[in-house]
């Protein structure tokens, strides 16, 4: 160990769990012939080491590599290499009502509308590949010191509350979810940050600008930090930048505006942004100074996993950005494009009213997981949720009428004769070191797209080829530990944003209340931050990004995130009296090479696909039933939010429900 790793901190025990190129081999006996395979990497710890030093067996509390975590995805890959054997499967004798592909918002969805629809003694089965429920709404939590401090390993919050279509508004409901009420509990903490005098900082590193500096703006408290202080020659003046980009930095965040499209009518602008990137805009449009891209380069990334290189400028404007109110476009229609899922696209105006729970959306996710199994927690409502336990051997008991079998993946879903008179489908998938298989009348696929064309081979093409036109966006959420928070109350600072760095933004985590579960109130508590870093390779179509950065993603091993982690907060914070020997408790990547669903994007798809209902799109095209079987996700949608998750799981349960009642009707 070098002499700056012991400086970083990486010889301190803290919860770690590492694997060769961050992955590990738990095949067993399955596969056995297969290991030499391209792409996979035998470890000498294999599945016996899945717990790690210190590890523990409640997966919201492990610690190293979660996410797609190693052995939730290492037979998929082998099912879509064709080296898995499904000859030698265990039939477990247990035939249900309805069988779910997938226990993500979605999954867990569609086993509640089913459950409505046709009541409680529904015998359902839900399979996911994870150790854990919830899909992308994961919770991470740590005890610190005493303290329960809980971060989201995923889905962050719920976005445009008021735009949530019928079902999803309905879902939130039937759950218990009182936004209102969350709001008002909080109203003491949310601007806990302002009023500590923090806000938005900007750190400009050496590799980028020949020196580390960090620059705070005087105004703007916050997370915010805004364009107009941004924008202020006393801010600039504190930058690196030269003074042809300071100026045009200025003229950009001016509130009055020239017209840049001078000559084209509206249609033509919305045509022109549609089809330029944002890059492309501010660059050959604006005339900017490449510099002043350093701040805009990441402009898009939390909603596409792509920036500004590859996201239409017509999505800047919808966003808000700066240098485009000159063009006189005119106001967004209330309501334009509410029907669609997701709060927003680059297609309706933003609704900044999120709601964010301490541990994201997995608050949603327990509180279903409660309902539909009721034995797995005493918790009910959503202030309980914030401490409670689940009872994660009491899911899959043989008495529950809704069972979920985690560590499950599906590897294969084939009609048990032809699909157009089939009465069941027989669903194999590994679990431990065995296949095994389970029958039902009805299948829902709430998993990723991409996948489900290798676990049915029996689709039709074009319906395969839909399928898998949606390629998802890799992402990453590193969330750190703290014993406390001095360091940035003593900077100043609630956020930064660092976007030439390993992670390009390092933030405090928002300051939320959840029942028992209290956010820090004084610096001297421990609190968690939030990192993220999103897999893009600039320049390349967006598709071939996601692809790109997800190949690297795998191969990037915890050891590479703890010390790039380390060293970024060392530098950024250091000057605060920040150390990451000293400071840092715990640390846990949430890899997700297979991210956000993708989304419709005027700069590579067709202009319609993105601005109308089209039902020529792959999603459309893609989620049709097939005999038994119906989709649900969010892929479904072509939207990676949480109501188009559960508009589609509703769809599919309608899909379900239509096809039992009128089984002669059925689709093929």
């Amino acid at each position: 160990m070098t002499e700056n790793d012991l400086r970083l901190g990486m010889n301190c025990r803290i919860d770690r769990r590492d694997f060769l190129n961050g992955t590990a081999m738990a095949l067993g006996t399955i596969g056995a012939a297969s290991l030499a395979a391209p792409g996979f990497a035998q470890t000498a710890a294999g599945a016996a080491a899945a717990g790690g030093v210190g590890a523990t067996s409640y997966p919201p509390a492990k610690t190293g590599m979660r996410g797609s975590h190693p052995g939730s995805f290492e037979f998929a890959h082998l099912m879509r290499d064709g080296q898995l054997p499904i000859e030698d499967v265990a039939d477990q004798g247990e035939t249900y009502d309805l069988v779910i592909v997938g226990g993500g918002i979605s999954g867990l969805s569609a086993a509640h509308f089913y459950q409505k629809a046709v009541g409680k003694d529904a015998r359902i089965l839900i399979l996911d590949n994870h150790d854990d429920f919830g899909g992308h709404a994961k919770r991470n939590e740590f005890m610190v010191d005493g303290k329960l401090v809980v971060i989201n390993g995923g889905t962050l919050n719920i976005e445009s509350p008021a735009r949530y279509n019928r079902w999803a508004a309905q879902l939130l409901d039937d759950m218990g979810i009182d936004l209102k009420r969350y709001r008002v509990s909080n109203a003491e903490v949310r601007d806990l940050y302002a009023d500590k005098g923090l806000t938005r900082g900007h750190f400009f590193d050496a590799e980028t600008w020949e020196a580390d500096r960090l620059v705070v703006p005087e105004s703007g408290g916050g997370h915010g930090g805004g364009p107009g202080a941004m924008g202020s020659a006393e801010f600039l003046a504190r930058t690196p930048l030269s003074a042809k980009a300071r100026a045009d930095m200025a003229r950009l965040l001016a509130p009055d505006q020239p017209d840049y499209l001078a000559g084209m009518s509206v249609a033509e602008k919305k045509h022109f942004l549609a089809t330029t990137s944002f890059r492309d805009y501010y660059l050959k449009t604006l005339k900017v100074d490449p510099q002043v891209m350093w701040f805009f380069q990441q402009m898009g990334t939390s909603s596409f996993c792509v920036g500004a290189d590859a996201t239409p400028a017509l999505f800047g404007w919808v966003e808000g950005y700066p240098g485009f109110s000159g063009l006189g476009l005119g106001e967004i229609p209330e309501g334009l494009f509410a029907d669609l899922p997701g709060g927003q696209h680059g297609r309706q105006k933003i609704d900044w009213n999120a709601v964010h729970f301490p541990d994201g959306n997995a608050t949603l996710a327990r509180l279903l997981v409660a309902h539909l199994v009721p034995g797995a927690t005493t918790a009910r409502t959503q202030e309980e949720m914030g401490t409670a336990r689940i009872a994660y051997g009491a899911l899959d008991r043989a008495e529950n009428p809704v069972r979920i079998r985690l560590s499950s993946i599906v590897v294969n879903v084939a009609h048990d004769g032809d699909a157009k008179t089939a009465r069941e489908a027989v669903i194999t998938y590994a679990n431990g070191d065995a296949l095994k298989s389970v029958r039902a009348r009805s299948v829902i696929m709430a998993c990723w797209n991409m996948a489900i064309p290798y676990m049915m081979p029996e689709l039709p093409a074009p319906q395969k080829e839909a399928l898998a036109y949606g390629v998802k966006g890799p992402l990453i959420y590193t969330n750190v530990v703290l014993r406390n928070w001095r360091a940035f109350e003593k900077l100043g600072v609630s956020s930064i944003s660092c976007p030439t760095m390993f992670h390009d933004v390092v933030a405090l985590t928002e300051a939320a209340d959840l029942g028992a579960l209290r956010h820090a109130r004084s610096s001297e508590e421990p609190i968690a931050l939030h990192l993220t870093k999103f897999m893009n390779a600039p320049g390349q179509p967006r598709r071939d990004q996601h692809r790109i950065g997800r190949a690297e993603l795998l191969e990037m091993s915890f050891e590479t995130f703890e010390r790039e982690t380390r060293s970024q907060l060392a530098r950024i914070l250091g000057p605060g009296g920040f150390d990451p020997a000293r400071d840092i408790a715990a640390i846990t990547v949430n890899r997700w090479p297979h991210g956000y669903a993708y989304t419709y994007n005027s700069l590579y798809d067709p202009v319609e696909w993105v601005y109308t209902q089209s039902p020529e799109r792959p999603c459309v095209v893609g989620r049709q039933p097939y005999g038994l079987v119906s989709i649900a996700n969010s892929d479904a949608a072509a939207s990676p939010h949480t109501d188009a998750a559960i508009l589609e799981a509703h769809r599919a349960v309608s899909e379900v429900v239509e096809r039992e009642t009128y089984p002669f009707a059925r689709r093929t």
